[in-house]
């Protein structure tokens, strides 16, 4: 497969798993703001292409999910712009760390989860207004960590071998230095 169009599959394919993980999940009453199922997907498209278009596909999970399922929804509160800005970060700082910084996999990890979490803040602190919602982020923030700490623990239990086992099936010299740390 040409080399230019590689990431692109990989990123559909990706972008594809962001929408149907989470409905899978709303089938089988499993909320998504437990698991954080989206956000998987995100997390692997920075470690396996970096950080423009690992942001694309944080951008693309919850806007096409919306207009197929119709979650994360934009009203009564706007799930759906919070979400974006969240998920785009956490992929864009995934993959800066993971790719530009060349840290190990566990703080690439941590240090998009933060990173991700700071921007929700953030994306909170201007989205709130403009939708006349009654919202204070750092709560936002601290509630979003809460719940989603089942998710938050799958994340760091699943991604880092995950990864790992997906550099070294192609003999990618990525592997050895995301390796130091398991």
């Amino acid at each position: 497969m040409n080399m230019q169009v590689k990431p692109l599959v990989i990123g559909g394919i990706l972008v594809a798993l962001g929408v149907l993980i989470p409905a899978v999940f709303h089938l089988i009453g499993v909320g998504g703001t437990i698991f954080l199922p989206m956000h998987i997907p995100v997390l692997f498209a920075g470690v396996i292409l970096g950080p423009g278009l690992a942001a694309l596909v944080g951008f693309l999970c919850p806007v096409l999910s919306h207009l197929l399922t119709g979650m994360p929804p934009v009203s009564p509160m706007p799930i759906l712009p919070l979400m974006v800005v969240e998920l785009a970060a956490y992929g864009a700082a995934m993959g800066y760390l993971s790719h530009r910084a060349r840290s190990n996999i566990w703080v690439a990890l941590v240090g998009a989860m933060i990173l991700g979490r700071i921007a929700l803040g953030l994306a909170a602190a201007v989205i709130a207004p403009l939708f006349n919602v009654s919202l204070q982020p750092l709560t936002y923030v601290q509630g979003a960590v809460v719940s989603g700490l089942p998710g938050i623990v799958l994340q760091l239990l699943l991604i880092p071998p995950v990864a790992q086992r997906f550099f070294l099936s192609r003999g990618w010299k990525e592997a050895g230095r995301l390796q130091s740390g398991l």
